[in-house]
C-alpha cells in the first residue's frame, strides 16, 4: 500500500501507517484525484496523518499540565506557561499548533468524505465505501473530541469550507459539538470492522469507536466548571459503562499480565492496544520518547544531544508526591510500574522514561520506531470501575476486582472498598506518561482542588493558583485576529 497526506488545496508526501510505503505526489488536487479505489485508499490513509501530532499534545498539554510533572526551566521556554498556569499563553506554539493540527485533520477528513459522496462509484465495492466513510467519521470525531477537551467551544465544520467561509463560522456550544462527535462515533461503531489483517494495523475498529465514545460520555458527564469546558454534568455513566462492557466481554482485546510488555518495541499492537498511532523509524519516526527526558540524560549516556527535546538543561521531574505514591502505597512487593516508567539513576531528578529503549533508537530524537497507545484495555477496565462508582450498574466487588487485577500486575497487593479518590490514584500510577492524568482530573472535578493541594503541599511557588478558567486552554491569538469579533477569548486569558 501507499499513503498520501491531504493538506489544504494540495496533496503532498505524508505518512500514517507503519506498514504503508510512501510515494512522492506532484501537485495533485482533490478535484482531479479520486479516480479509482487506490486513490480513495490513499486519501483515507492521509486522513490518519494528523494523528501523528497527538502524542505531543498528550505530553506537552496533558502531562505537563498535571501533577505528574514539576518541570524546571533554564530560560523562557514555550512550555513554561502551560506548566505554570499562566494567563498569557495565547501565542504559545503548543496551543497554536494543537488547534491547527486538529483542524487540518478535520479538513483532510472532510475532503475524503466529500469525494466519497460524489465519486464513490469508482471504488466498485459498497462495503469499502462504508468502511472508508466510517474510518473518516471516527477520525473527525477524534480530532473534534481533542479540540473540545483543549478549548471548549469550537466551530463545527461538517464539510469542506473555503477560507472565507471558515472566517464566518462561530464557535458552537459544547453540547452541539458533543452531538456532532457522538453521531460520528456511533456511525463508526456500527460500520467499522471488529478487526483488520496485520497489514492494516493502526486502523480504527468498531471497538476503538466504542471505547472513544464511552470516554466521550464519561467526559461529558463531568462538571462544567462554569467555563464552557468539556463537562456538561450529563450523568451518562450508564451509556459509557455499556460500551466498555462490549469491549470487556466481546472484543479480541485482553489484559496482559506483564506491564512492560505492553509498551515493548517488539510487542506492538498487542492485545492491550485498542487504538494506537503508528510510527516507524526512517519512515515516520516518533518524537515523543524524547520529549520529557532531559538532554543531560542523552549526553550522560554518550548519545548525541540531537536525541534531546531542544530545551537545553531544562528538566521534567516526576513530582515528589507521585514518587511517594509509587513507593509507599504498597501492601506487598514493589510497584513494577515505578521502575519501568521512571528513571531514577541518570540525573538528580527522576523523569519519565517509559518509551525509551536505547537499543531501538533511530537517527535522532524524532525517529523512534514505537507506537503511541491512545486507548488500551486496562483503561477501559478502570473507566468501567469509574462508571460504577458514579452510579452505573455494578457493584463495589466489581470495582475492587478490577483495581486489584491492575494492582496484582504491578505487584503491590490488594485493596478493598475502592473509592473514586483511590481509583484516580491508581490511574495516575498506571498511566504515567500516557497523557491521561490532566483529563482524568478535569472530568472528575479535581483539576482545581487536587492541583492546588499538590502545589501547596510540595511548596511549588512558580505555578500560579489554579482556577476553574484553566481547565481549558485559550483560543490561539492567531484565530482571534483572523476575523475580529468572531471568537470571544476563553475567560481568564489575556
Amino acid at each position: 500500500m501507499k499513503i498520501y497526506l491531504l493538506l489544504p488545496l494540495l496533496l503532498i508526501l505524508g505518512s500514517c501507517e507503519k506498514q504503508l510505503d510512501q510515494t512522492p505526489v506532484s501537485s495533485i488536487t482533490t478535484e482531479n484525484f479520486y479516480s479509482n479505489n487506490n486513490d480513495f485508499l490513499q486519501g483515507v490513509n492521509g486522513a490518519y496523518a494528523q494523528l501523528s501530532a497527538y502524542p505531543s499534545q498528550a505530553l506537552w498539554l496533558g502531562e505537563m499540565r498535571s501533577d505528574n510533572i514539576n518541570a524546571t526551566s533554564d530560560g523562557n521556554r514555550d512550555w513554561d506557561g502551560v506548566n505554570n498556569f499562566s494567563p498569557n499563553i495565547t501565542t504559545v506554539g503548543f496551543i497554536t499548533n494543537a488547534w491547527k493540527n486538529n483542524f487540518n485533520g478535520i479538513f483532510n477528513v472532510n475532503n475524503v468524505l466529500q469525494a466519497l459522496e460524489t465519486k464513490s462509484s469508482v471504488i466498485g465495492d459498497e462495503s469499502l465505501v462504508t468502511r472508508y466513510t466510517a474510518e473518516c467519521r471516527f477520525l473527525r470525531a477524534f480530532y473534534y473530541f481533542q479540540l473540545l477537551r483543549l478549548y471548549g467551544q469550537v466551530p463545527i465544520l461538517s464539510s469542506v469550507k473555503t477560507a472565507a467561509e471558515v472566517n464566518t463560522i462561530e464557535r458552537s456550544p459544547v453540547a452541539e459539538v458533543y452531538a456532532f462527535i457522538e453521531a460520528d462515533l456511533s456511525y463508526a461503531a456500527a460500520n467499522l470492522p471488529d478487526s483488520y489483517p496485520a497489514a492494516d494495523a493502526g486502523r480504527a475498529t468498531s471497538y476503538a469507536a466504542k471505547g472513544i465514545l464511552g470516554l466521550v460520555y464519561l467526559t461529558k458527564s463531568g462538571p462544567d466548571y462554569g467555563v464552557n469546558g468539556a463537562g456538561l454534568a450529563s450523568n451518562e455513566y450508564g451509556k459509557a459503562a455499556a460500551l466498555f462492557d462490549e469491549i470487556i466481554t466481546g472484543s479480541p482485546y485482553s489484559f496482559i499480565d506483564n506491564y512492560a510488555s505492553i509498551f515493548s518495541y517488539d510487542n506492538e499492537n498487542n492485545s492491550e492496544v485498542i487504538f494506537d498511532i503508528q510510527f516507524a523509524s526512517s519512515l515516520n519516526g516518533a518524537g515523543f520518547p524524547s520529549h520529557l527526558a532531559p538532554v543531560a540524560f542523552w549526553t550522560g549516556q554518550g548519545i548525541s544531544n540531537s536525541y534531546g527535546n531542544g530545551y537545553g538543561s531544562s528538566t521534567f521531574p516526576v513530582t515528589a508526591r507521585l514518587v511517594k505514591s509509587y513507593t509507599t502505597n504498597t501492601i506487598s512487593g514493589t510497584d513494577v510500574r515505578y521502575a519501568f516508567n521512571v528513571a531514577t539513576s541518570y540525573t538528580k531528578s527522576p523523569f519519565i522514561k517509559k518509551y525509551i529503549d536505547i537499543s531501538k533508537k533511530g537517527t535522532n530524537g524524532t525517529d523512534w520506531p514505537i507506537n503511541f497507545i491512545v486507548l488500551r484495555y486496562t483503561d477501559v477496565l478502570l473507566m468501567k470501575a469509574e462508571c460504577i462508582l458514579h452510579g452505573a450498574g455494578g457493584t463495589q466487588a466489581e470495582v475492587d476486582a478490577i483495581v486489584n487485577r491492575v494492582r496484582a500486575r504491578a505487584g503491590v497487593g490488594a485493596v478493598s472498598n475502592v473509592t473514586l479518590a483511590t481509583l484516580m490514584e491508581e490511574r495516575q500510577r498506571e498511566f504515567l506518561g500516557e497523557g491521561l492524568r490532566w483529563n482524568d482530573l478535569v472530568r472528575e472535578g479535581l483539576a482545581v482542588s487536587k492541583m492546588n493541594e499538590w502545589r501547596i503541599a510540595d511548596g511549588i511557588t512558580k505555578i500560579n493558583e489554579i482556577v476553574p478558567n484553566y481547565v481549558i486552554y485559550p483560543v490561539p491569538a492567531t484565530e482571534l485576529q483572523t476575523t475580529a469579533g468572531l471568537y470571544i477569548q476563553n475567560p481568564g486569558y489575556n
